[in-house]
C-alpha cells in the first residue's frame, strides 16, 4: 500500500529534545473541539476534509505552556466560529513523530490546510485578537478558493481598501516573525499618520511579543510567584499572560502590584497596564472590570 499523501513541503523535523519537561498545570484545561490528529487519521480526518472546510492543525506540547494556552485560545475561536472550520490537536508528547511531517520548528505551530495544500501561519505564541486575524485570512483564502463556508465573505464582494504601505511592511515582517520589523513599520505609519488605531495596536502587540521574546515563561511565573514585590518579575509574568491571552489573570497582576507601590514604581506599573488594556477589546467585560480595579487602585 502506497504511503498516503500529504500536501508538499511536509518533512523537516523537529528536535524535541529542547523542549523542557510538563510542568504541573500545563495541560489544557478542556478538550474543546479540537479533534486529535494522530498519523493514522491526519490524511482521512485532515487533508482530505480540507476539500470542505478550512483546516487548522496546531503543533503543542505540555513543555511548551504557551503552546498550551494557544491551543485554548484556537477552541474557544473554534468553537465561536461553528464549524467554518476544523482545527486539529497535534499533541508532540505522544505523537514526536508527527513534527516531522508538519515541518515543525518550533511552537506553538499552526498550519492551515485548503483543499490539500499547507500554508504555514505561525510558529510562535500570539494573543487572541491576532490569532482571531490570522483565522479570518484563512477563511478569506478558503473562500477565495472555492470553498464554501457559512459567513465568510464570497470571492466576489468588493475588496477592501488598499492597505498602507506601512501595514503591508508591518505584515510581510510579522510573516516571518520579525516582530522588530513591524515594530518599525508601524513607527513609520505613526510618524506619518499619528494616531492612527491599527498603527497603536500593531505596535503594542509587537513591542510585548519583543518583551516575551527569550524569555523561559516557566521559570519568569515561578520567579513571579516567590517574588510578588518585585515589579520587573510581575511585569514579565503579566506580559505572558496576556500575549497567551489570559487577560484577567495579568491585568489583576499588575493591579496588585500598584496598590503596593508608590512613586515611580507605581506610575511605571500603570503606563505598563494601560498598553496592556490597548490590547483588548474596549468592550470586553474583562477589561471593563480591570479598568474599575484599577482606578480603586489608584484612588
Amino acid at each position: 500500500m502506497s504511503s498516503p499523501k500529504l500536501p508538499q513541503n511536509f518533512g523537516r523535523a523537529f528536535d524535541l529534545s529542547s523542549l523542557k519537561k510538563p510542568a504541573a498545570g500545563t495541560e489544557p484545561t478542556q478538550p474543546g473541539v479540537a479533534i486529535e490528529a494522530t498519523p493514522e487519521n491526519l490524511v482521512s480526518d485532515f487533508v482530505s476534509y480540507s476539500n470542505t472546510v478550512p483546516v487548522v492543525l496546531l503543533a503543542w506540547s505540555a513543555r511548551v505552556p504557551e503552546s498550551v494556552q494557544v491551543l485554548e485560545i484556537l477552541n474557544k475561536l473554534a468553537a465561536n466560529d461553528g464549524g467554518t472550520w476544523r482545527l486539529g490537536s497535534v499533541n508532540l508528547d505522544k505523537y514526536p513523530e508527527m513534527a516531522n511531517a508538519l515541518q515543525v520548528q518550533a511552537l506553538p505551530f499552526g498550519v492551515a490546510l485548503i483543499q490539500e495544500q499547507g500554508v504555514p501561519l505561525f510558529d510562535a505564541a500570539h494573543p487572541e485578537p491576532q490569532l482571531r486575524a490570522v483565522l479570518n485570512k484563512v477563511l478569506e483564502l478558503a473562500t477565495e478558493k472555492g470553498l464554501k463556508i457559512s459567513g465568510a465573505t464570497p470571492a466576489s464582494a468588493p475588496t477592501e481598501p488598499a492597505l498602507e504601505a506601512e501595514e503591508v511592511e508591518a505584515m510581510t515582517a510579522l510573516g516571518k516573525a520579525d516582530y522588530a520589523g513591524a515594530a518599525a513599520a508601524y513607527k513609520k505609519w505613526l510618524f506619518r499618520k499619528p494616531g492612527e488605531k491599527l498603527a497603536q495596536i500593531g505596535l503594542a502587540q509587537c513591542e510585548l511579543m519583543l518583551r516575551i521574546s527569550g524569555l523561559d515563561s516557566v521559570d519568569i511565573m515561578t520567579k513571579a510567584a516567590a517574588e510578588p514585590n518585585i515589579l520587573e518579575l510581575q511585569l514579565q509574568a503579566a506580559d505572558i499572560e496576556v500575549a497567551s491571552g489570559n487577560y484577567e489573570s495579568g491585568f489583576n497582576r499588575i493591579i496588585k502590584s500598584i496598590r503596593i507601590l508608590d512613586g515611580d514604581d507605581k506610575k511605571r506599573a500603570k503606563e505598563h497596564l494601560l498598553t496592556l488594556f490597548s490590547l483588548v477589546d474596549p468592550m470586553d467585560p474583562i477589561l471593563i472590570k480591570a479598568r474599575s480595579a484599577l482606578a480603586s487602585a489608584l484612588f
